[in-house]
């Protein structure tokens, strides 16, 4: 029986291998897929102190140990509600705060050692005594009615009448004589009243000479207003210390504080002008200002006498005109 060889040429065998290979690749290979876009995790945001932002969805991990800020103490705070102490309020100044306490705000800036004194913050516990005085037994003591002591002019005392009879005849007008001189018409036309409260020994004298127009009401009109003529003099009504000139108090003008012991002071505000200087010492009847009507609608003399801070009636303190 013949035998039939079949020869490829030697050029044909790298075609055959070409096509059995690209046979087999396709019974081999996995479907189709749709393509995927590979997509890089997006680095997160660098936080402003430097620690990675959380992604977007995650909740952040818990930080062990870490305590809320606590909240910051202000000077003075271990001293809220004592006596002698003032918790600073929105509003206040050191000026008002020495008004309102009765002292020199230069005394509440040296007793809390205050190295601004225009800086001072909401909830700050102040000093408003001096050290080493009891503020609960000062504030505990009342106001007593003033009382006027007559002298004549060489002066030696008025002899009393006695108990239990009515002053009359010559003991009766010599008596009404040197009250009338104690002091001089140039002293607003009055005599001067002696406030005694224990170690307190005050002689007042009215600040002007013109009428009342309002007078003290307690919690609504904090002193007296005296009515004139722009440029009437305005006189200190007791020896002292002037311990504020300015306008930084609102609704005062022109003010003028004078501080006469550790228990009193003197407010006179709407002044046109001032004629002291702060710090200078005063006596009872000197001109320290001129009337006027700054920031008030007319032309007055608002005068006060503040009792350890708190305003009290000057007419109980004042003589009878």
């Amino acid at each position: 029986m013949p035998i039939f060889r079949f020869t490829l040429p030697l050029l044909g065998m790298p075609l055959l291998a070409a096509l059995l290979l690209t046979g087999l690749s396709a019974c081999v290979s996995p479907p189709n897929r749709a393509p995927v876009e590979e997509r890089k995790p997006a680095r997160p945001a660098a936080k402003p102190d430097g620690a990675p932002a959380t992604a977007a969805g995650a909740s952040a991990p818990p930080q062990v140990g870490a305590l809320p800020d606590a909240p910051k103490a202000l000077p003075g705070a271990e001293n809220a509600g004592k006596p002698g102490y003032y918790t600073v309020k929105p509003g206040d100044t050191l000026i008002r705060i020495g008004l309102d306490n009765g002292q020199n705000w230069r005394d509440v800036v040296r007793w809390n050692a205050l190295d601004n004194p225009n800086l001072i913050e909401v909830g700050q516990v102040l000093r408003v005594a001096p050290p080493g005085v009891d503020a609960s037994v000062a504030a505990s003591r009342g106001v007593a009615v003033a009382k006027i002591e007559a002298r004549p002019l060489d002066g030696k005392p008025v002899a009393a009448a006695p108990a239990g009879s009515a002053a009359s005849g010559p003991v009766a007008t010599a008596a009404a004589n040197a009250a009338s001189a104690a002091v001089p018409a140039s002293a607003a036309g009055s005599t001067s009243t002696r406030a005694r409260e224990g170690d307190d020994d005050i002689a007042w004298a009215w600040p002007a000479a013109g009428p009342v127009v309002a007078a003290f009401e307690e919690g609504r009109q904090k002193g007296l207003l005296l009515s004139g003529k722009a440029g009437d003099p305005v006189l200190a009504a007791a020896d002292g210390r002037v311990v504020y000139i300015g306008t930084e108090i609102r609704g005062y003008g022109n003010l003028v504080i004078v501080k006469h012991n550790g228990t009193y002071l003197t407010a006179y505000a709407h002044n046109q002008s001032i004629l002291v200087k702060d710090d200078q010492p005063v006596r009872r009847g000197q001109k320290i200002a001129e009337m006027g009507a700054s920031d008030a609608d007319r032309v007055q003399l608002l005068f006060e006498i503040r009792r350890q801070g708190k305003p009290v009636d000057p007419t109980r303190m004042l003589p009878a005109r």
